[in-house]
Parts: structure tokens; sequence; C-alpha cells
């Protein structure tokens, strides 16, 4: 059984968190046409974490990776579905006071 993944109730916390999340799916024997669109996600995640964005811009990103999220195929691999999952839940934090 996983542990359970805190998820930041921090805006700023949970970009940085986003994109941690969205990088280990890296290393998971996830389908390469699930794992581009996970690639494109994790690119986007990390642009959003960049200290000179500002708040507008960083939700553009995020809300981004939020759709490709929802693009991305089953992964097959249950590591990376509870990234995906926790990755989903900090795309919700960030964009919740749109």
């Amino acid at each position: 059984m996983m542990d359970e993944i805190d998820i930041p109730t921090e805006p700023r916390a949970a970009v940085d968190a986003l994109a941690t999340h969205l990088t280990a799916t890296a290393d998971r024997p996830v389908p390469p046409a699930t794992n581009r669109w996970l690639g494109e996600a994790e690119a986007v995640a990390r642009d959003a974490t960049s200290d000179d964005l500002d708040t507008q811009t960083r939700r553009k990103r995020v809300r981004q990776v939020a759709t490709l999220l929802e693009s991305a195929d089953e992964t097959g691999d249950v590591v990376a579905d509870r990234h995906i999952e926790a990755a989903i839940e900090c795309c919700q934090v960030i964009l919740a006071n749109e």
C-alpha cells in the first residue's frame, strides 16, 4: 500500500509540488503515448515554478498542465497514477481562487 501524499494548501507550494509529482512519473514504466502527455505537462509545470512569472501567467501554465493531464491515457502503473492524482490535486489548489 502506498503512503498518503500530502498536498500543499498554499498555491505557490502546490506549484512546486506539481512539478515534483510530474517529474516523478518520468522514471515509471508508462506507455509511450501517455508518457508524451506527461512529459509535456512536466515541462509546462517546471516553467510554472519560475520565480519571474506573474500570478496570471503561472495560473495559465497550471491550466495547461491540467488540460494535458486530462488528455493522458491510463498509465498501468500504480505509482505513476498516484503521482498524477497528486498533480491534479495540486492544480486544484492553485486554481481554486480563480
